[in-house]
């Protein structure tokens, strides 16, 4: 038997964080949408007791260090099964790259694996359950498009954004989601209208949208990695209604009434980053 499970990515239209909590993470307001480039898991039971992880890709760890294993080692620890599992991770989402690769799929493996072991698991469960993994895992679980709040564990469900055309653009660097929160000073941060954007997707209002996006991160982030500035310019020279950096980064995306736009900014940052991915946002 065996079962497959997509893991969409997700990109921050919006991301504020007003203060640091007691329990040392950040509480935090974000609007929170899929989009058109996921990771592919296949599951298949195995009649010996363990987790087998595999991958395509060489810098994904296949051990207690991927997510995907500690869905997997979660769910066999809570409900006592002793079936073993082997997941198959097709990767496509680039990694540490602020668009919730590990989150998504380790959301797809816990949605796989209740599948698999017929646990019979409400949505809401295994959104409980991924909370003790990731912050951006019960949102994840859902998928879509959220106002989500707390440190990720609340979420309100939103229509859909307005449909449009995403250029995603992931340079050669990884960030370290912690370091950048650990260094954002409350002084110095700029805070994005959330309630307004909110507003903009609720009545499916693409210009205000894409008025009123924004990342209180960004700042961090690029001081650290100016080439970030630059392809948000670069995007917006080349006629993106909208470009702002998704999560700690440092993905950028453009956003694009026109696919006409989105494959001219395509063209001409692919030459500029290897990573450069044109993508729909999903119902």
């Amino acid at each position: 038997m065996e079962i497959i499970e997509k893991a969409p990515a997700k990109i921050n239209l919006g991301l504020d964080a007003l203060y640091k909590r007691q329990d040392g993470y950040h509480e935090l307001e974000m609007i929170m949408a899929s989009v058109d480039l996921a990771d592919r898991l296949t599951f298949e039971l195995l009649p010996k007791n363990e987790i087998v992880i595999e991958t395509n890709s060489s810098f994904l760890p296949v051990d207690r260090r991927n997510h995907v294993y500690q869905a997997a080692e979660l769910l066999k620890n809570t409900f006592h099964l002793t079936q073993g599992v082997k997941i198959y991770i097709e990767k496509r989402i680039p990694v540490a790259a602020g668009l919730a690769g590990g989150s998504s799929d380790c959301a797809a493996a816990l949605r796989g694996l209740n599948r698999l072991w017929n646990l019979g698991l409400s949505v809401e469960e295994l959104a409980e359950l991924g909370s003790v993994i990731g912050s951006d895992v019960p949102y994840c679980i859902h998928g879509g498009t959220a106002f989500v709040t707390g440190r990720g564990e609340k979420i309100e469900f939103l229509p859909a954004m307005p449909q449009c055309w995403v250029v995603l653009v992931k340079p050669k660097m990884s960030v370290s989601t912690s370091s950048i929160f650990s260094s954002l000073s409350f002084n110095s941060v700029q805070h994005p209208d959330i309630i307004g954007l909110k507003r903009a997707v609720e009545t499916d209002d693409y210009q205000l949208m894409t008025e009123k996006i924004g990342n209180a991160l960004e700042g961090v982030t690029i001081k650290r990695h100016p080439v970030i500035q630059q392809i948000k310019d670069r995007m917006l020279k080349y006629g993106a209604d909208a470009a702002l950096m998704s999560g700690s980064g440092p993905t950028v995306f453009a956003l694009c009434e026109k696919k006409t736009r989105a494959q001219r900014i395509y063209n001409g940052l692919k030459g500029f980053c290897d990573e450069v991915y044109i993508v729909r946002t999903l119902k």
